[in-house]
């Protein structure tokens, strides 16, 4: 007999719940269901959140400090959850990232999650590459510190890194606009083979393996005898090996499938109005409108 099929939650794409939101999603579990507002229809849609209705909880982070000072890995798997983690720890560049912790403190989490509760159940995310000027200098990338993260990584026993290029939305674009001679750059597919192909060359030695995130022009662009794939970055399959059980495999066709999105099926529960996130990531899609990003940017200098 088949058992039930559950759902995987995913916490979420949309803002950073592990960060800055888990009172509020611990509450929502003691509820036993999220209420959810479709960012483009704004219909309002009951996800329930009860261990016998959900198999895995997907939780998407830059900054897992909250998560783990106050324990709640270990409360959400004694109430009977399974955990994933979407883990991105790119280079310190605080003009891009002005608000995340130190790279010292992400990757001391990164070993946390890893001891806790498996190297298995962790994706990697260096994501995005970002290529940039600043002031009079020549073009610059985020690729600094990719060995190092890569290093430790793969000593903690994680095999998968995920990645792409920025997405220079008019959203990005209107926000830094304010910023004196800074401009991103997107370079050309040529050049963003040869930086891939470089990762790959580097994580392979490490047994990482790397997939990219929605970039179905420059994954068909590389040769044959490359190992890079596409990313699932919610990865039902993976799940169901790691934890047994019965998920959906399908496509989610809500997300940029034809872009090379290869996610399964879940339920996002977050909300880019209700829960803005405080990173004030310059090339983020999600991020504040600009009048926030500065808000909270000079409230970060204080």
């Amino acid at each position: 007999m088949t058992t039930a099929t559950k759902i995987v939650i995913s916490a979420s794409r949309r803002t950073d719940i592990a960060a800055f939101y888990m009172p509020w999603f611990m509450a929502q579990i003691e509820k036993g269901h999220f209420e959810v507002i479709n960012p483009f229809n704004r219909k309002t849609t009951i996800v329930p959140a009860t261990p016998d209705e959900v198999h895995t909880i997907v939780f998407w982070s830059k900054n897992f400090g909250p998560f783990i000072k106050e324990n709640l890995g270990e409360q959400l798997q004694h109430k009977g959850y399974n955990l994933f983690f979407n883990f991105t720890v790119n280079s310190d560049v605080p003009l891009l990232e002005p608000r995340v912790p130190a790279l010292t403190d992400r990757l001391a989490q990164l070993e946390f999650l890893s001891r806790q509760f498996s190297p298995a159940a962790i994706s990697w995310r260096f994501d995005p590459i970002c290529f940039y000027k600043a002031g009079n200098a020549d073009t610059r990338n985020n690729l600094q510190d990719f060995a190092q993260i890569a290093d430790s990584a793969a000593d903690l026993g994680i095999t998968r890194c995920i990645t792409s290029f920025m997405d220079d939305y008019p959203k990005i674009k209107k926000r830094i606009s304010s910023i004196p001679d800074f401009d991103f750059v997107d370079p050309p597919l040529d050049e963003k083979k040869e930086v891939i192909l470089d990762m790959e060359a580097a994580l392979a030695d490490k047994k990482i393996r790397l997939y990219t995130c929605c970039e179905k022009e420059l994954l068909n662009a590389l040769p044959d005898d490359s190992s890079v794939s596409q990313s699932s970055c919610i990865p039902n399959d993976l799940i169901e090996r790691l934890y047994g059980g019965n998920l959906s495999l399908k496509r989610d066709t809500g997300q940029r499938v034809t872009a090379g999105c290869g996610c399964k099926v879940s339920a996002d529960i977050g909300s880019y109005q209700q829960h803005p996130c405080y990173h004030n990531c310059l090339f983020c899609y999600a991020n504040p409108s600009p009048g926030h990003y500065r808000k909270q940017t000079e409230l970060s200098a204080d």
